[in-house]
Formats: C-alpha cells, sequence, structure tokens
C-alpha cells in the first residue's frame, strides 16, 4: 500500500516510511492510497466474532500487503489484550467504554499498536537502529504512548505537555517512568507542544543528527487501530438486535478518534452517522455551520484533552472528502459545550442513571441526548476512566471515587520532568545534545 500526503507535495510513501517519519515532508498527512471495502459477509457475521478477530480482519484490509500476517496477528492479538465493551446508559444511549487498557484511555489501542508496528519495522531494518518518538499530549496520548512503548528496544520517547494543564493523575502516568521515557514540561498550552513537535520533524540538522517519528494521531499506525474499536462496537450492538439505525458520537480534540471512525465507515460499517461532539473549542463545529475552517488559540476547559485549537486530523477529514462541505455534513453533526452544561450533564446523568461520565464522555452523552431521532440508538465513546480526573468527578458528583488500582501504582512513583520555553530552539538544542 502507498501513502500519500494531505498536502500533495511529498513523494508517495511505503507504510514503513509513514509509520517511521510520521509526518510527510511537505507538513501533510499520510494518507492511504486506497481503503479497502471489507465483504458483506464479514458484517453478515461480524456479531458472531471476537473483538480480536474483528480487529485482525480490519487490520488486514490496512495493513496486510506490508506484514506479514503472523506477525500482523501478533500485533493485533497482543495490542487488544482487554475489552473495549458497550454498556447501556439509558434505553437508547450506550457507552463504549475505551478505559480498559493499561493506563485507562482509548488511546493505549492505538499506541500499543504503533509500538508493536514500529518494533516490527526495526527488526527488519537490523540491529542498531534507534528511533526517538516525539508526543504532545493534552492529556492521555502522552501516558498511553509512553506505557505503550515503554522498555521497547530500540525506542525513545519525548512526551511533552503543557504546564499545568494535565490532570495530576494524567501528569503522574508519563512523568515516573524512567527507562526509555522523557516527559518535558512545556511553558505553553498543547498547540505549543504540537507545534515543536512538528518543528521537529521539518528541522534538517536535527533530522540529520537523529531519526525521529510522532507517536499523535498524525501517525498512521496510531490512529488507523483505532477504528477496531468501531466495529467491535457495531458487531455488540448487532448482538442486541440495535444496530439498524446506529449513531455514533465521538468527543473530539485532535479529530484522530472520530477520522478512524469515518475510515471505518469507507470500509463498509453500517454506521448511519456521526456526530463530533466538543468542548470550547469549537473550531470544527464552525466548520461545520459556515463550511470555513478558522485555527483559534486553543481554550482550557474542564475537558482537557479536546483542548486542540488546529485539529491536525482536520485535514485527513478533508481530504476523504474532497473538501466537499456538503457530503461532509451529510455525515457529521456537531455539538459544542462549556464547562458549566458538561457539569451538569455529568450531574443529570449520575442522578438519572448512576452512571459516571468523565467530562470527555459527557459532552457525548449530550450530543446524543439532544440529537437522536425517533428509532435511532446512539453510542457515545466514553475515552476515559472518570477516576483519571478524580478532583474535578468527585468536586461535581460530591463522590468519591475508587482509583483503580492500575492508576494507584503510577501516583506511588516520582515525578521527573525537564521544564522547557515553548521557544523550538530551545527544544532543538536539548535533543541535539541527547
Amino acid at each position: 500500500m502507498k501513502y500519500y500526503s494531505t498536502n500533495k507535495q511529498a513523494p508517495e510513501a511505503t507504510l514503513e516510511k509513514a509509520v517511521v517519519k510520521g509526518l510527510a515532508e511537505d507538513k501533510g498527512l499520510y494518507m492511504p492510497e486506497t481503503i479497502k471495502a471489507l465483504p458483506k459477509e464479514f458484517f453478515d457475521n461480524i456479531e458472531k466474532m471476537s473483538f480480536q478477530e474483528i480487529a485482525y480482519t480490519v487490520a488486514d484490509a490496512f495493513f496486510g500487503e506490508d506484514v506479514e500476517a503472523d506477525a500482523l496477528k501478533k500485533i493485533v492479538y497482543d495490542t487488544l489484550a482487554f475489552d473495549c465493551p458497550v454498556v447501556p446508559v439509558t434505553d437508547n444511549i450506550y457507552a463504549l467504554e475505551l478505559f480498559h487498557g493499561p493506563t485507562l484511555a482509548f488511546k493505549d489501542v492505538g499506541a500499543r499498536f504503533m509500538a508493536r508496528l514500529l518494533q516490527y519495522f526495526l527488526k527488519k531494518e537490523g540491529e542498531g537502529n534507534q528511533v526517538n518518538v516525539l508526543v504532545a499530549t493534552s492529556g492521555d496520548t502522552g501516558s498511553a504512548v509512553a506505557n505503550g512503548f515503554l522498555g521497547v528496544e530500540g525506542i525513545h520517547v519525548y512526551v511533552l505537555y503543557p504546564k499545568g494543564k494535565v490532570s495530576p493523575i494524567q501528569e503522574c502516568q508519563f512523568t515516573t517512568l524512567g527507562k526509555n521515557i522523557t516527559a518535558i514540561e512545556v511553558d505553553g498550552v498543547f498547540d505549543d507542544c504540537q507545534a515543536l513537535v512538528k518543528a521537529a520533524f521539518m528541522d534538517e540538522e536535527l533530522n540529520a543528527h537523529m531519526k525521529l517519528t510522532s507517536a499523535n494521531s498524525i501517525n498512521v499506525a496510531r490512529f488507523l487501530p483505532q477504528s477496531f474499536y468501531y466495529f467491535n462496537a457495531y458487531a455488540r450492538m448487532k448482538a442486541l438486535g440495535k444496530a439498524d439505525e446506529l449513531v455514533m458520537c465521538v468527543p473530539s480534540g485532535n479529530f484522530g478518534n472520530i477520522c478512524s471512525a469515518l475510515f471505518g465507515h469507507r470500509m463498509g460499517l453500517p454506521i448511519k452517522r456521526f456526530i463530533a461532539a466538543n468542548n470550547a473549542n469549537d473550531i470544527f463545529y464552525n466548520y461545520l455551520q459556515t463550511g470555513e475552517y478558522h485555527p483559534q488559540p486553543s481554550k482550557a476547559t474542564l475537558a482537557n484533552a479536546m483542548d486542540v485549537g488546529d485539529p491536525s486530523n482536520f485535514a485527513r477529514i478533508y481530504d476523504l472528502y474532497k473538501g466537499d462541505h456538503k457530503t461532509i455534513t451529510s455525515l457529521i453533526s456537531g455539538a459544542t459545550y462549556k464547562d458549566e452544561r458538561i457539569r451538569e450533564t455529568m450531574q443529570e446523568c449520575f442522578a438519572e442513571t448512576k452512571y459516571v461520565l468523565d467530562p470527555h464522555g459527557a459532552c457525548g452523552y449530550q450530543a446524543l441526548k439532544e440529537q437522536l431521532k425517533p428509532g435511532e440508538v446512539g453510542v457515545f465513546c466514553e475515552t476515559a476512566h472518570p477516576a483519571k480526573f478524580k478532583e474535578k468527578v468527585d468536586e461535581i458528583l460530591s463522590t468519591d471515587i475508587e482509583i483503580p488500582q492500575r492508576l494507584q501504582e503510577f501516583m506511588k512513583g516520582t515525578k521527573q520532568s525537564i521544564e522547557m520555553s515553548k521557544d523550538f530552539a530551545d527544544f532543538k538544542n536539548f535533543l541535539l545534545n541527547e
């Protein structure tokens, strides 16, 4: 499979180059040349298949031309050593719980897959190759990537995160690991972290000094595997007899998660329509209303992992539908919620159902409450365990959420991080001396 750049100014790449490089030479995001439709028989029998069987079928369509079947199967099965169940919240609204992995966030799927695929390519290249993974995080990406790559030979991870703008539990999940993980605390917002990562990829001197790649959702090996759990959600809803008028709602920040769902739809996944739920960072919502895309500085909100003012994967969505605003809006609607509404939704849902939403899932749940039509059933992504935002959730719901054992273990470690300005010259100098 060949991969092209969304900016159309870079040479085509193999999967290996797309994964190892992360970003194309023209600063565009890699897209697969073709998206294969899955056969009707697959969807006819999908409810009888396990999550891992479903995921391997999807992975084979994406990566089967470039990765040996046995190796790909091992990568998929190792990645999905946990479930992503669909849980009823109301009669017609279900939560796709994506927080049952090692760091209790949806990004465990993409991060674990990418770590294993990258290691596969490094082993093929032979000994002595080291890849340096740069990842910007507004919360959960850093912990998922750091833990997905922890101890993986030949790979060093640098996690850039905005100082004071991730939850204490999120922070401890990537600042206490040591080994091949370096945490960098940037004096800025998430967009500044992402800008440093992108600038590093474009710097010739830096790239001559060290091999760099990204583990943000700009990397095809990070975002494409996230489609696995949408296929699985459809299968589980089909088994319940509730898949005929299915609406999928995705809390959205950098838009890799909903982008993977849209790739699944292009492969034949029978989702009726999608809702992109935003917090106060409403850039995509405004695009849907106006047809004009205007990035803005990100705003700090209660749902901090979605605090993105210039979502990278918009370029992929735009490319996927050839920039046709009418096609995009016929398939995707938007929603945007300020902190006050998020709080109210969390309180209302807990009072009515006893289901504990995290602030990001609350955006998805509220969008379904408002936008579901008669006869439709909605599934929203509950993207992280509420305990990752314990202080906020406890205060809003007057609860004392139990912290899962896995999170407690992270909290026992000692913070190790390097303070950094948002000036690229400082970051570049640091990397050149590594």
